[in-house]
């Protein structure tokens, strides 16, 4: 790849930063695997990837399925370290929201609209970092990734991996509060599928009543969660936990329930699986079915995403840590909760960690916004790190 040429110009200031999260929130990306009739990420990759280009980067847009864009930008000025700075462009849907979705006003110190937080705050805030590094010397390459689809099977991100992105370091620009998170959690979600008999109300001899061996193991899920949280906490991600998310049975009041399927959300630690989050419900019906022998059911994991987790003492945790000190911002080593796409790039050789301004509770919000003085800083403490770490 050849080596760019710095781009002229100054670094954006703090009001050029919300101008660019404005645009983005204002561009509807509605995943359209989450909701009907949503637009997608093609005008919003479209968007983002103009002006990169303009910046110097060389752009691709990468399509892991027809019209689900995600887009791949390089800056390479030599042969030192490279760096990727990852943001997702899809967002949840807009159903039940209670402020316009895609007005980007600004109230109160917050810009609200769909994507504010999760995560268009974080993606302006990268986008002013590299197009601030763009304009200095560096000696290694710098990428931006912006992935479609990551609120439903992260399709994007893994294409880019599968297709060789790779690179020395990579900051997940999702809502941490501006905390640096090394770790995150992941998650196993469980069906149990209750089997019974159907049979006429008035005819217990007959019927077996599949919803209430769903209910005889809920009251028993309180004993796997005690084992849980007896077992060894993470230092920063505290313990695994499970709760019931859905369950759907029966036909009509007057009928024996044949059937029952109740779907269990195992959120799991860096390194516990998805077959030993099988194995802990199927330990459970095991013990429930020595009192309950008419009980049959089966079991399977429908989907399943792994945590992940980098060292606290890493040198991207300490190098984010002296960018934070350097802007003036006390630095804080927290997990992060939910699932995050870091652990795409952890698992193919290149560290993660989560770093981004807004907080995770804002984000799928009713009224989704984000604290425009944390993108402002986000996007200071990128730059810094960006230069240093490239220098």
């Amino acid at each position: 790849m050849a080596e760019a040429a710095a781009v002229p110009g100054s670094p954006l200031a703090d009001g050029e930063v919300i101008d660019l999260l404005r645009a983005l929130v204002a561009t509807p990306s509605v995943n359209p695997s989450i909701e009907d009739g949503g637009s997608g990420e093609g005008a919003i990759a479209q968007l983002t990837a103009g002006w990169l280009g303009a910046w110097g980067f060389t752009v691709e847009l990468v399509e892991a399925a027809p019209d689900r864009p995600s887009v791949l930008a390089r800056l390479r000025r030599g042969d030192g370290p490279s760096l990727i700075l990852n943001g997702h462009l899809d967002t949840v849907g807009v159903e039940g929201m209670t402020t316009p979705p895609f007005a980007a006003e600004v109230r109160d110190g917050r810009l609200h609209g769909r994507g504010a937080c999760d995560m268009k705050g974080g993606v302006a805030a990268l986008l002013a970092a590299a197009r601030n590094a763009a304009i200095g010397d560096f000696a290694g390459e710098l990428i931006v990734a912006l992935t479609a689809d990551e609120e439903e099977a992260g399709i994007g991100c893994r294409r880019l991996v599968d297709d060789g992105l790779k690179a020395d370091a990579a900051i997940v620009c999702e809502p941490t509060g501006l905390a640096i998170m090394p770790a995150h959690k992941g998650f196993a979600w469980v069906a149990v599928d209750f089997h019974g008999r159907a049979a006429h109300g008035s005819r217990p001899d007959r019927g077996v009543d599949a919803i209430r061996h769903a209910g005889q193991f809920l009251a028993r899920l309180e004993e796997l969660e005690g084992t849980l949280t007896e077992r060894r906490r993470h230092p920063l991600l505290g313990h695994g936990s499970i709760h019931a998310g859905t369950i759907h049975g029966g036909t009509a009041p007057s009928v024996y329930p044949s059937a029952c399927r109740l779907v269990l959300e195992r959120r799991t630690l860096p390194g516990e699986t998805a077959a030993a989050a099988r194995s802990e419900v199927e330990y459970l019906l095991g013990r429930l079915r020595s009192d309950a022998p008419s009980l049959r059911a089966d079991l399977e994991v429908t989907l399943h995403r792994s945590g992940s987790e980098i060292p606290a003492d890493h040198p991207l945790v300490t190098g984010l840590t002296g960018s934070l000190e350097a802007s003036g911002v006390d630095a804080r080593i927290e997990g992060m909760t939910a699932w995050v796409e870091a652990v795409v790039f952890n698992e193919t050789g290149t560290p993660a960690l989560c770093f981004g301004p807004g907080r995770i509770e804002d984000a799928h919000a009713t009224d989704e916004s984000v604290e425009i003085a944390q993108v402002e800083v986000a996007h200071r403490v990128l730059t810094t790190f960006a230069r240093d770490f490239l220098a």
